[in-house]
């Protein structure tokens, strides 16, 4: 029993803690986007988010145990 409810609990605080996470990259992406400005800056920008993300996704997936 004791090990449903961790499972339970686990799962729930994974899936609050997945939603901030993305709540917060669209609100840092929306602010980001009206400092910006420039295609040429835009890119590099996007490309810099780019490689952060594919760097920092697996790490927190596997510390979120997803």
């Amino acid at each position: 029993m004791a090990a449903l409810v961790a499972e339970f609990l686990l799962d729930l605080v994974r899936t609050l803690v997945g939603s901030w996470l993305r709540q917060a990259a669209l609100a840092i992406c929306a602010w980001l986007d009206t400092k910006v400005h420039g295609r040429a800056a835009r890119f590099v920008v996007g490309g810099l988010l780019g490689i952060a993300a594919f760097l920092l996704i697996p790490v927190i997936a596997g510390v979120l145990g997803l």
